[in-house]
């Protein structure tokens, strides 16, 4: 079974950076994608950013150039990395992996934007 450990979480001011870390307990060459999920209290989960097998990634509208996601081959990690972070940016973030008809998901991570 696929495991994923999300880290990195924690508070940090309005404007602030973050940088989360997904470590897959395989390969992160092995997916298809990987994909950061944020969920909000009180609202629907949203996709926040993806990176593809063959390096391509797409943004939330939300978060496009504030929000970097990055791939490390040599310590098989995914970031993201958040910059000008804002308080409706607080939620529980989590990565997922998909592998052909499987997504996997890490436990999530806690993000608290606020002075």
């Amino acid at each position: 079974q696929v495991q994923l450990v999300e880290s990195g979480g924690g508070l940090v001011p309005p404007g602030g950076s973050l940088r989360l870390s997904c470590l897959p307990s395989t390969s992160i060459f092995g997916f298809n994608d990987i994909s950061w999920y944020r969920r909000a209290p009180g609202k629907e989960r949203e996709l926040v950013a993806t990176i593809f097998r063959y390096g391509s990634s797409k943004y939330a509208e939300s978060v496009k150039g504030r929000f970097t996601i990055i791939r490390d081959r040599a310590k098989n990690t995914i970031y993201l990395q958040m910059d000008s972070l804002k308080p409706e940016d607080t939620a529980v973030y989590s990565c997922a992996a998909a592998a052909g008809q499987d997504t996997y998901w890490g436990q999530g991570t806690q993000v608290t934007v606020s002075l």
